[in-house]
């Protein structure tokens, strides 16, 4: 196995794409360092990023927040900035592991990583974020959502690197959040996770809603069916039961030792309904 570390991204894309064999990008490092330890590892070339420029750093725009692969969990909760505008976000990855884990895992190794449970992704993907990847053929602009196809499979292609994850300016009147079901209280691998993200009106009706599951399908699920049980409403209490038995229904979880099908899709509508509420008093509802 070789190990590279890169002065630049173009060089990184390089090496990725002219490996012979398997090869790895390395970020945090807090799942691939764990793999490597595997007597099934097998690794042509693992690149190292944090010596490319900006990849450790947070900028903020007048359209949003570029996060730089390599930005740690840790250091998404020491930005002000980034906290008032995507608190739900933030507090998903500071989810990822201990308090060690924390200074250095990495959003965008969660997000590739493609784990059905992994913390931040269904935030991500409630808040509309997008990666910006950068591969032999160029830069493309795609949805968070669109990365993870399945347990361990994303739609990256050979050479291709996520350079940053970018979340835009959140609207007026807008809050998000997200709460998981597990069976400690710390550390531990979520059963169910629901992110929900809402823009309120003048008059504290939801305008928009996203509302997106974890761990209850291959890949995290955008319920467009749940959403529209909020839209129109101040959160009463029909809304609520709604949006509950939309989630409930939108999962597809399966049966193992954590949890049951049934309890998996009733946990998602509690934490739906909670979560919920939590993004409508962070928008400014009552």
């Amino acid at each position: 196995m070789r190990y590279e570390r890169p002065g630049t991204i173009e060089d990184a894309v390089a090496m990725l794409a002219q490996a012979s064999g398997r090869s790895f990008v390395l970020a945090g490092g807090t799942d691939l360092l764990v793999r490597m330890k595997s007597d099934d590892f097998d690794a042509d070339l693992v690149v190292d990023i944090k010596a490319i420029p900006g990849m450790d750093e947070i900028a903020e725009t007048a359209d949003g927040f570029a996060i730089g692969a390599a930005v740690s969990c840790a250091e998404l909760a020491e930005n002000s900035a980034l906290v008032s505008a995507w608190p739900g976000v933030v507090e998903a990855a500071n989810l990822i592991g201990s308090t060690q884990i924390q200074s250095r895992c990495t959003m965008t190794g969660n997000l590739c990583n493609a784990s059905p449970a992994a913390d931040s992704v269904p935030a991500l993907v409630a808040a509309d974020a997008r990666v910006r990847v950068i591969g032999p053929n160029g830069t493309r602009t795609i949805s968070a959502q669109n990365i993870p196809v399945g347990p361990g499979k994303t739609s990256l292609e050979k050479g291709d690197i996520i350079d940053a994850i970018l979340l835009a300016r959140p609207q007026p009147r807008s809050g998000d959040a997200y709460l998981r079901f597990i069976p400690r209280t710390e550390m531990d691998i979520a059963v169910v996770g629901v992110a929900v993200n809402l823009t309120l009106g003048a008059d504290g009706s939801v305008q928009t809603a996203r509302v997106a599951l974890g761990a209850v399908a291959p890949s995290v699920i955008l319920s467009e069916e749940a959403a529209r049980t909020l839209i129109g409403t101040k959160l009463e209490a029909a809304a609520l039961g709604a949006l509950e038995a939309a989630c409930s229904a939108a999962s597809i979880p399966i049966d193992d030792k954590r949890g049951t099908v049934a309890f998996r899709k009733q946990v998602a509508g509690v934490l739906a309904r909670r979560a919920a509420r939590i993004a409508y008093e962070r928008a400014g509802g009552k």
